[in-house]
């Protein structure tokens, strides 16, 4: 009895898990090409790492997502598809579509609409840019956040449950 007792308390200790995050740079790009027409220097291993910590986790996605939805990214860019600023799923990016140009974007603004988000904390614009590059299909199908409850289908009549009236019941 003893044996088996020490041996429950062993294999529960075996089985704690901790979820620990990435450490992830939190910071500003240093330096980054806006566009190929723009000339400048682009660190490809900071954006590589980035890119790993926030586009391809499915948590930083998803707290970007909800961002989007809090900051009122959807007022101009609407879900991706573009209103009163341009639309953000398709592969055309006037200041680039890397995760660091997105960055840039948000913190600094960009000419004729784009406010600056620079007040707002730098793994939040991260969390953002990974979430605007998810919209454009640029994220993993394993970390990519799901469709919201408003767009989804309804369950078909036919499979919901009707509730049996008193007076129809047959005996």
């Amino acid at each position: 009895m003893l044996t088996a007792a020490v041996l429950v308390i062993s294999g529960c200790e075996r089985e704690k898990r901790e979820f620990v995050m990435p450490e992830a740079a939190t910071g500003q790009p240093s330096s980054t090409a806006v566009s190929p027409l723009v000339g400048g220097q682009t660190d490809l291993a900071y954006r590589a790492q980035q890119q790993r910590n926030y586009g391809e986790n499915a948590y930083q996605l998803s707290q970007g997502k909800e961002l989007y939805g809090a900051f009122n990214c959807y007022g101009c860019h609407a879900w991706g598809g573009g209103d009163i600023g341009p639309p953000l799923m398709d592969d055309k990016w006037i200041y680039g579509g890397e995760i660091d140009q997105i960055y840039l974007s948000i913190a600094q603004g960009r000419a004729n609409g784009m406010p600056a988000f620079g007040k707002i904390t730098s793994e939040q614009i991260w969390q953002l840019s990974a979430f605007v590059r998810a919209m454009a299909g640029e994220a993993p199908k394993a970390a990519a956040p799901g469709r919201d409850d408003h767009m989804r289908s309804p369950v078909p009549q036919e499979n919901t449950p009707q509730p049996i009236r008193i007076d129809e019941r047959k005996d």
